[in-house]
């Protein structure tokens, strides 16, 4: 071989080497942005979870309120929607699904009809902005997961040590028919 063709395979192997590592730079810079996305995304989830949950316990007031349209006899729901949303606000992280999907249910059974307006609308303004955000994290999620699937990012573990999320699934609120 002479110094030239040597020189030439030498050159040519520097230039792969700096475009296989600019490229695996930037699949782990595309992680990492994606990571940071996914735990903005459970901090707006859970702040959404949480707004829920405090309007929750002002629907409960509502439906006993003495000077409510609501009758007093609604007493035994009221303290069970309470009790719903003090135990999703508390609940940890891998239970606070199944809270998040009960206090849903006790949330859905609610007549908005018999509440007053400005809480009504509270409360669907609380229950639509936990679907956008549940929604916005999930998307998050998966957007981190195909990324983290990949080969090269597998291969040279560009995840580092950070976990792999989880998507976050509760019950959305159906269409209510006093809206």
């Amino acid at each position: 071989m002479t110094v030239t063709v040597l020189l030439l395979v030498l050159v040519c192997l520097l230039v792969v080497t700096l475009v296989v590592g600019g490229m695996l730079v930037s699949a782990a810079n595309r992680l990492d942005r994606l990571h940071v996305r996914t735990d903005a995304g459970w901090a707006a989830l859970k702040a959404a979870l949480d707004r829920r949950a405090v309007v929750a316990r002002a629907v409960a007031v509502g439906m006993v309120d003495p000077d409510s349209a609501c009758r007093a006899d609604r007493a035994d729901t009221a303290a069970e929607l309470r009790a719903a949303a003090d135990r999703a606000e508390r609940a940890g992280r891998a239970e606070r699904e199944i809270r998040e999907s009960e206090l849903t249910r006790l949330l859905a059974a609610v007549d908005t009809s018999a509440l007053p307006p400005d809480l009504a609308g509270e409360l669907s303004d609380a229950e639509q902005r936990v679907v956008i955000a549940r929604r916005v994290y999930n998307d998050a999620v998966r957007d981190t997961l195909s990324v983290r699937r990949l080969p090269a990012v597998r291969y040279f573990r560009l995840a580092g040590s950070a976990p792999a999320p989880d998507y976050f699934e509760i019950a959305e609120p159906g269409p209510r028919a006093d809206r």
